[in-house]
C-alpha cells in the first residue's frame, strides 16, 4: 500500500499548516487555560505537527515521495487548528460529558481492531484496521470542522473516501441509508453524568443516506496531523462529514450497515427537536439554545476569548453538497 496525497480543490496550501512543534511547548499553559471555565459557557446537554511538507512529513503508516498539494482549498485565509489545542477539546461521551477527555479516553482498547460492513451489500466483510489501511489508499485532506455548540477548527485527516468502502462492497438497489455504530463497553464507558437521563441509547449509532455516504467529501479518517488517530479523535477509524455537524461524524467505528430505512441515532433519539437526522451546517437554523450564525474558532486562552467568524452554508461545502438538498 501507498500513502498518496491525491489533490483536489478543498486542500489548504503548506504554508498555511502551523507546525506542531511550535505549539506543543505550551501544553502545561493550554492545559490549565483549557480547564478554567470551558464548560461554564456551555449548557449540560450538548452533542459534539509536523510542517505539512514531503520531507519532514512522519507518518505512522510510511513516508510518501511526494505530497502535492493544491493551493485552492476553502475562499478564505484559515489557518490549521495547532494540534495542542484540538487534541485537548473533544466530545467523546463514552468517556465523560467535559471537552478535556484526552486522558480519560486512554481508556479505549484499540488492539485487534475489527470493523464488520453488512446488512445490504453483494460483497459483507469484516476488516482489521490495518486491512483498511492496507486496501484504500490514504490520502490527506483538510477540512473545516464544525460543532453543533458553535464552534469550529480546522483539522487535517489522514484516510480515504467512503466511496471507496462503497464500491468494495457493493450496495444492492434496496440499500438507501447507512448506520455506522461506535464502540462501547459499559465496564469501561464512565459516560455522561446527566442524572436527568437514564436510558441514555448506548452504543452510539449515526446515520446516512447512501448518496450523502457516496459524496466525494464524505471520509473515513484513520489518522490526524500525519499520524495515527489519537483515542480522543475517535480512533482508529471516524467519520468525516465536514458539511454536517460534527456529532454526525462518529468515532470508533465497529459496524457500518447498508440498510432500507432511515435509523435511530444517538442525539435524535435523545432530542430530535435540538439535533435533526440531517444536521447540515446552516447560520440561519439556529439551535432551539442558541444561534448559529456565528462560530467560535478554536484558538488560545479561554472560550469566551476566542474570535468570532461568520458560520458558512453547509460549512462553506455547498459547491459539493448542496444539489443532495435539492
Amino acid at each position: 500500500m501507498t500513502l498518496i496525497k491525491v489533490p483536489q480543490i478543498w486542500d489548504i496550501p503548506d504554508r498555511q499548516i502551523t507546525p506542531e512543534s511550535v505549539f506543543m511547548n505550551r501544553r502545561k499553559l493550554l492545559k490549565g487555560l483549557m480547564g478554567a471555565g470551558i464548560t461554564a459557557s456551555l449548557l449540560p446537554l450538548t452533542a459534539c505537527g509536523q510542517q505539512n511538507q514531503a520531507s519532514n512529513i512522519e507518518y505512522g503508516y510510511t513516508t510518501p515521495e511526494a505530497i502535492a498539494q493544491n493551493p485552492e482549498f476553502l475562499k478564505g485565509n484559515l489557518e490549521i487548528t495547532p494540534q495542542a489545542l484540538s487534541s485537548q477539546y473533544n466530545n467523546f461521551y463514552e468517556f465523560g460529558t467535559t471537552k478535556s477527555i484526552q486522558q480519560a479516553a486512554q481508556a479505549l482498547p484499540t488492539e485487534n481492531w475489527k470493523v464488520e460492513v453488512t446488512g445490504l451489500v453483494k460483497n459483507p466483510q469484516t476488516y482489521d484496521i490495518d486491512d483498511l489501511r492496507k486496501k484504500f489508499d490514504l490520502e490527506e485532506r483538510v477540512y473545516r470542522f464544525r460543532c453543533v455548540e458553535a464552534w469550529a477548527m480546522v483539522v487535517p485527516w489522514l484516510g480515504f473516501p467512503m466511496g471507496k468502502l462503497i464500491e468494495a462492497v457493493e450496495p444492492t438497489s434496496e440499500a438507501k441509508f447507512v448506520r455506522f455504530t461506535s464502540w462501547y463497553d459499559k465496564a469501561i464507558s464512565t459516560g455522561p453524568s446527566w442524572s436527568p437521563f437514564s436510558s441514555i441509547p448506548w452504543p452510539y449509532t449515526e446515520g446516512l443516506r447512501i448518496e450523502e455516504m457516496a459524496n466525494e467529501l464524505a471520509f473515513f479518517a484513520t489518522g490526524i496531523y500525519g499520524k495515527d488517530l489519537p483515542k480522543q479523535h475517535g480512533a482508529p477509524i471516524r467519520q468525516v462529514i465536514p458539511w454536517k455537524y460534527g456529532f454526525k461524524g462518529a468515532k470508533s467505528i465497529v459496524k457500518i450497515e447498508f440498510i432500507d430505512t432511515q435509523p435511530a441515532t444517538f442525539w435524535n433519539t435523545i432530542d430530535g427537536s435540538e439535533y435533526g437526522f440531517e444536521a447540515n451546517v446552516n447560520p440561519d437554523k439556529p439551535h432551539p439554545r442558541w444561534s448559529q450564525a456565528t462560530e467560535r474558532l478554536i484558538s488560545e486562552g479561554a472560550p469566551f476569548t476566542w474570535p468570532r467568524q461568520p458560520t458558512l452554508h453547509y460549512n462553506g461545502y455547498g459547491e459539493w453538497v448542496a444539489h443532495l438538498y435539492g
